[in-house]
């Protein structure tokens, strides 16, 4: 076996969404800031995310998070996140994928029965303060970005759902908020691919025109995902995040949680130590506390805290052969989309 390139990752899942933690066999991304690395990918080298996010390497479902030396003093990793659409700024599962990524393989030493791990992101620093016991990650709590709205009630005529309502939200990337009441869809399992193209369609038609604009850091700007919004009996969030080229997230969403949050309090709906459980298509579980208001640029944001578990399930050595035919990966319209 002749390889020109190797990484490892430690496959890890939260709440049955996929991050795959890139542990061994990258240097570094240019940039002195994260917000400038992040760039860096988008728009100078986009390489390295289609050789991992494509086909044959990879597949539409699930993420890599990038580990990078981080930007500032403070944190201990700095963090992106590869999808098969472009890299995030932010990602609550893969973060707290990365975390539990780090303590339990050893490479970030594991105290009980609380660990902190400071992660630098281009969306600003994530603080995981991690429950463990017996070596295992019990439980993660992110000191996420600020959340704000940019757009309440904005509104938009589409030839395929009539006028929708939706609230334009930061909560470490950009979400278009949306009820999935509008379009007629349960939030339940056996809609999940309804769901998935109605976002997708709807993400190409409010991207264009649209508030997603960061008041700080223009490298946030664009809209990253439309989530779809419901409430079950017991007062839980249902949320449906859409990603493209087509599927919906299998977690209950930290960012988007942490977007919505910002959409609740800004409605008059939620205050300082008000908590929100998020829940997802499958099942699993968030908890989002509203910690502090706050203000960014000159909008006002809150600060909250996002928790949940994830779990490793397996360790991966991924190569590249001199001769493969298909070095940067390929997508087909079957799994992939249009």
């Amino acid at each position: 076996m002749r390889w020109t390139r190797t990484l490892q990752t430690v496959d890890v899942h939260c709440a049955g969404e996929i991050g795959r933690v890139i542990t061994g066999g990258l240097l570094n991304v240019p940039g002195d800031t994260m917000a400038a690395k992040l760039h860096h990918l988008n728009t100078v080298d986009d390489s390295l995310r289609r050789f991992l996010c494509s086909e044959p390497r990879s597949g539409p479902a699930g993420s890599f998070c990038l580990l990078v030396p981080a930007t500032r003093p403070e944190a201990d990793v700095g963090l992106i996140i590869l999808q098969p659409d472009q890299a995030h700024a932010m990602s609550g599962s893969n973060a707290m994928c990365t975390a539990t990524a780090l303590l339990e393989t050893g490479m970030i030493p594991m105290r009980e029965p609380e660990t902190v791990v400071c992660l630098d992101t281009a969306a600003g620093l994530v603080r995981a303060t991690c429950a463990c016991a017996e070596g295992k990650v019990l439980r993660v709590t992110l000191d996420m970005p600020p959340a704000f709205v940019t757009a309440r009630g904005a509104t938009l005529g589409t030839p395929e759902f009539g006028r929708i309502t939706y609230d334009m939200c930061f909560g470490g990337v950009f979400y278009a908020l949306v009820d999935a009441a509008a379009l007629g869809l349960d939030l339940v399992p056996g809609n999940a691919r309804a769901l998935a193209m109605a976002g997708i369609t709807l993400h190409k038609q409010i991207a264009p025109d649209c508030a997603a604009r960061h008041p700080t850091v223009p490298e946030l700007d664009g809209l990253a995902y439309v989530m779809f919004r419901g409430r079950d009996a017991d007062g839980a969030l249902r949320t449906c995040t859409t990603m493209r080229p087509g599927r919906v997230d299998r977690s209950p969403c930290g960012t988007g949680s942490n977007a919505e949050m910002a959409a609740q309090h800004a409605a008059g709906h939620m205050r300082p130590g008000d908590r929100m459980v998020s829940r997802s298509l499958i099942g699993s579980e968030f908890v989002t506390e509203l910690v502090e208001e706050t203000q960014v640029g000159n909008l006002p944001a809150i600060r909250n805290r996002v928790s949940g578990q994830s779990w490793i399930h397996a360790m991966t050595q991924i190569g590249l052969d001199p001769s493969d035919p298909f070095p940067q990966g390929f997508t087909l319209s079957d799994t992939w989309g249009a």
